[in-house]
């Protein structure tokens, strides 16, 4: 229904800052949402829901696991009998989550662990406390998310680095251990915004220029979780780990927190009566993690619980190639990682 606004699926998972630039061509794009959800019905369908497998034994991380689609995600780990990692920013968030997940589900094996994926120090000082502290990983949920402008200390656009290269980093570093869990899973949440992507190789990880930046760093780093996801999948062919991107769909997860006031009552009211919860946006990404028999469709873009095609940047392998090399360049990552 929305080919032409992509960014209608924009999650706010994490609040390292914000730009306002965009917010005015945001709530036109939103008028005309609007006019069509009226037009041609109320909202989707959501997804059916999941079934349950047993995952006792099994470990999963879920980043920014503290709220949203990612809370959601953990929570059917935990009833599955997973034993959870909640990866996230905040300590008093992330904590507060995995008691609210180990008191709802009764699962005694949820845990906070301290992750800023806006941070490469961070992010290498998590990978190493996990190696150190956990000694198996089945699941792999590269969830986080931001849609907000800045640039990180490390230099990097904000959206860009928490949305993919700080998840590139984490994949890689733990990928040992995945590949010593077979079967594994790694699932990256992305976004039909990865349509919209101007996936820039000779200026990677640098925010675009123009006042719709932000916008357009955040749909580059959508684009390049749809080519992470394919290029992940081709290069661990043959092992028992697989990889998948995964779009939750339209889903009110906070982000219009940044939206300026006058812009509000338009957005709060829209998103409460058309988008999906934060349950019904974290079935996709559950039905990569947990369905039986995808292993054939490994690297393959999910919506609605079915593969669909990515737009054709989406699926070009030479791409999908250049990005791995670009992203290791930009982390000082030297030699092959086969």
């Amino acid at each position: 229904l929305f080919p032409a606004l992509p960014f209608l699926s924009l999650p706010a998972e994490a609040g390292h800052g914000s730009s306002g630039m965009w917010w005015p061509a945001l709530g036109a794009a939103l008028l005309l949402a609007l006019a069509a959800l009226l037009r041609y019905g109320l909202r989707r369908a959501p997804p059916p829901p999941l079934a349950r497998p047993a995952l006792r034994g099994r470990t999963a991380i879920v980043t920014g696991g503290s709220g949203g689609i990612g809370e959601a995600t953990a929570l059917e780990l935990a009833r599955c009998g997973a034993r959870v990692v909640l990866a996230t920013r905040s300590a008093p968030r992330g904590e507060a989550a995995a008691r609210r997940i180990r008191t709802e589900t009764g699962n005694p094996h949820v845990r906070f662990m301290h992750l800023d994926l806006a941070s490469l120090r961070s992010v290498r000082a998590f990978a190493s406390a996990f190696l150190r502290e956990e000694p198996h990983l089945h699941l792999l949920i590269n969830n986080a998310g931001v849609s907000a402008g800045g640039t990180t200390e490390d230099g990097f656009s904000l959206a860009f680095q928490v949305n993919h290269l700080g998840h590139f980093l984490l994949t890689e570093l733990l990928l040992e251990r995945l590949r010593s869990c077979e079967p594994s899973r790694v699932v990256i949440v992305a976004s039909s915004a990865h349509r919209a992507a101007r996936l820039r190789l000779g200026a990677l990880g640098s925010p675009a220029p123009g006042p719709l930046g932000a916008f357009q760093d955040y749909c580059d780093s959508k684009m390049a979780n749809v080519l992470h996801a394919r290029e992940l999948a081709a290069r661990l062919r043959g092992t028992g780990v697989t990889c998948y991107a995964a779009h939750p769909g339209f889903v009110d997860t906070g982000l219009f927190r940044h939206a300026p006031l006058w812009l509000k009552p338009l957005l709060v009211p829209l998103a409460r009566l058309f988008f999906r919860n934060a349950a019904e946006g974290a079935r996709t990404p559950l039905h990569c993690a947990l369905q039986r028999g995808l292993e054939h469709l490994s690297g393959c873009y999910f919506s609605n619980c079915a593969p669909q095609d990515p737009c054709p940047p989406g699926g070009d392998e030479r791409l999908a190639q250049a990005l791995r090399e670009g992203s290791q360049r930009l982390l000082g990552l030297c030699g092959d990682w086969d």
